[in-house]
């Protein structure tokens, strides 16, 4: 069995022998940044190797493929015997004390240890959010964000650092980076405004299209967000907010930008926990069945649906994070984002044991979770 460890860890590393030395910005602009590659979903074409391997996991196994979890290097080992996570997200303490040598080493532990290889994830944006590269082992000076890199090369400068981070997050053996931002936003003082293009729904969706394809060829998994698009609405890590936006003017501002990632091929979206008044007035986004529906029907999304953390106020304030983690599951997410995974996982698994939430659900977005690992060469 430990050779089969050692022949998929030898997948999920895509022959990377380790991290190079931090590069440095690159100032020239190139369209030769993005590897064109065919706008196809990250879905199976034929099911069976994925349902097979359905069907030889037990309940909590599956269960635990729904879970993006916070990692505790601390823990970590033993969460992945204990949880089968499908995956962890790290955050820059993750990252502040290691070099890139002993941080490669630990993520190939983890991959060793886990029975179906992990998605390893990251916020890596630039910017103000920078989890790798804001610690000089890893770069020389921290990712500039899309819209400071927009202003002075346009998107050719921006692609061209897309491009840069795939290959700095592959070399560290990261899988998934959790971007591009997709959010119109266009008050300075509004909380995503920092992190946002800030340009014309078409630049942006251009801007998306070409990040998703760069990231797919680069088999970096790409995560857009924060649908259905923040705009100008304030932070939910503090509170609930509400957008009153008509769905028209979603449709024919917001949404064009995710359209482009789908078309594009993108592997996962994730949803925010604003309450969107056109499509479900009393439920966030993240919790909402109808917002949920839209995405796989009117938007026709066949890839991963992620929440948001669920330990944000917005949400646990409202239904405390283990039932927050079963309407997650409810209302049609594939990949829980989760930071209290102990009372999360046990909730979940409760919920399918009780008939709450049915096995075929679980199954469905298992096969959904599974089918992006497939796409991005972690498992055979």
């Amino acid at each position: 069995m430990k050779l089969l460890f050692l022949f998929v860890l030898s997948l999920v590393l895509c022959g990377c022998s380790g991290p190079s030395d931090p590069a440095q910005e690159a100032t020239v602009p190139s369209t030769a940044a993005v590897t064109e590659t065919p706008a196809l979903r990250e879905e199976p074409t034929e099911p069976g190797p994925i349902d097979a391997l359905i069907d030889s996991m037990t309940l909590e196994e599956k269960v635990g493929q729904l879970f993006l979890a916070r990692c505790n290097a601390e823990t970590a080992l033993d969460d992945i015997r204990t949880y089968h996570f499908a995956g962890f997200v790290l955050f820059g303490v993750d990252f502040e004390d290691k070099t890139p040598d002993q941080l490669f080493n630990t993520i190939a532990s983890y991959q060793f240890t886990a029975k179906i290889p992990m998605l390893i994830a990251v916020d890596e944006e630039g910017g103000s959010v920078t989890r790798v590269s804001r610690y000089k082992q890893y770069r020389a000076t921290p990712f500039r964000s899309p819209r400071s890199l927009y202003e002075s090369g346009g998107l050719e400068a921006v692609l061209l650092c897309e491009k840069e981070k795939c290959t700095l997050l592959r070399e560290l053996g990261i899988n998934v980076n959790l971007s591009p931002v997709c959010d119109i936003t266009t008050d300075p003082s509004a909380f995503m405004y920092d992190r946002s293009l800030g340009q014309s729904p078409e630049t942006a969706a251009e801007f998306v299209a070409d990040t998703v394809r760069q990231m797919r060829s680069s088999k970096v998994g790409s995560v857009l967000k924060h649908f259905p698009g923040y705009g100008n609405n304030p932070d939910t890590h503090t509170g609930i907010a509400v957008d009153d936006r008509a769905l028209e003017s979603l449709e024919y501002r917001d949404l064009i930008p995710f359209r482009a990632g789908i078309e594009a091929g993108c592997g996962g979206i994730l949803v925010s926990h604003t309450i969107v008044n056109a499509l479900d007035a009393e439920l966030p986004a993240s919790l909402s069945p109808a917002v949920h529906a839209y995405l796989r029907e009117e938007m026709d999304f066949g890839g991963v649906i992620i929440t948001d953390d669920l330990v944000m106020q917005a949400i646990t304030d409202a239904y405390g994070a283990g039932e927050a983690a079963v309407l997650a599951v409810l209302a049609g997410n594939d990949l829980l984002c989760s930071s209290e995974y102990g009372v999360q996982y046990d909730a979940v698994l409760a919920a399918v044991k009780d008939g709450r939430i049915s096995e075929d659900t679980v199954d469905a977005a298992v096969r959904r979770v599974l089918t992006w690992k497939l796409a991005l060469g972690l498992i055979d």
